[in-house]
């Protein structure tokens, strides 16, 4: 028997200054790779409130990527700062770093999604 309709809102927890940032933000795990599985690292839904953040981080050798749903702010990728939107796709490359602000007034609604570029991607 199929699972019950889940909708986000109940699913989403919150992150209290996540990775440095401001604020408390709300995100929810979709999906994660098990270990020695194949595809992607992980998928995550995150919500910023306005004058919330994501602080400005690193990882290791995975391509993180941020794809904005709804709600607009200020990215920062690698020592630039530039505003995104709806239906922006913005790709943080491994060891980079990066980290997103809202500065409007509604909440800015984001996929976030980690590929490795290690070994793995060498086939």
């Amino acid at each position: 028997m199929p699972e019950p309709v889940v909708n986000l809102r109940d699913l989403l927890a919150a992150k209290e200054r996540d990775h440095g940032g401001l604020g408390t933000i709300l995100a929810h795990r979709v999906f994660a790779r098990r270990p020695g599985g194949h595809g992607a690292d992980f998928i995550d839904l995150a919500v910023l409130a306005p004058g919330t953040s994501i602080g400005r981080h690193r990882h290791g050798e995975d391509r993180e990527t941020y794809i904005v749903l709804d709600g607009s702010g200020v990215m920062y990728r690698d020592g630039e700062e530039f505003r995104v939107g709806p239906g922006d796709v913005v790709v943080n490359d491994p060891y980079g770093e990066h980290g997103l602000r809202n500065d409007g007034e509604r909440q800015l609604r984001l996929l976030v999604f980690a590929t490795e570029c290690g070994e793995r991607d060498a086939g």
